[in-house]
């Protein structure tokens, strides 16, 4: 009868933890796949929420920062409303624990509309596409970030697969300009 009891109680149980499971395994299969150490890989989500829930408190809706973090180097993008804060902004992220360089890409202006952050989001797409579908760049390796239609390229790659990925994404509709921030391995 125990027994019994065990074997009905079992399945909703385990059930729970599949997802956990999955996104463990799925996290780990990412981490694989990235030239990057998993311990960068580990601290890059870290700097990246540090970063953007300080700035976020901070600057409310006053400001409009994106951070993005590959292998500890911090790319600034977004919006800001003046040159004090631009500083400010890189001051919050340059204190967060692990950050080893910063790149201040922030425009003094009003924040970006939805309809143009729409369009950034439509032109990672594309060139992520293409990645995927390219022999000459392997689409896990190179992270891409666009801001009012420039495009910035982070990666640890080879100088042949950040003159592809460079390539690519400069031919793509709608990109004013590419800025390669990669590491080079050769």
């Amino acid at each position: 009868m125990r027994r019994m009891l065990w074997i009905l109680l079992l399945p909703p149980l385990l059930s729970g933890c599949f997802p956990v499971v999955a996104t463990g395994v799925g996290a780990g299969a990412l981490m694989a796949a990235d030239r990057r150490t998993s311990g960068a890989y580990i601290d890059d989500e870290a700097i990246e929420l540090k970063a953007g829930n300080r700035i976020s408190a901070e600057f409310k809706d006053s400001a409009h920062v994106n951070v993005t973090s590959y292998n500890r180097s911090v790319l600034l993008t977004g919006e800001v409303p003046s040159e004090s804060a631009k500083t400010r902004v890189e001051q919050i992220a340059r204190s967060v624990e692990n950050v080893r360089a910063i790149s201040d890409e922030l425009a003094i202006q009003p924040n970006s509309s939805l309809g143009s952050r729409s369009n950034d989001v439509l032109i990672t797409t594309k060139i992520k596409t293409q990645f995927l579908n390219s022999k000459d760049v392997p689409a896990n390796v190179v992270k891409v970030v666009t801001e009012r239609d420039v495009v910035y390229l982070l990666g640890i790659v080879s100088h042949k697969e950040g003159d592809a990925a460079a390539q690519m994404a400069s031919t793509t509709g709608g990109v004013k300009k590419v800025i390669e921030l990669f590491e080079y391995t050769d």
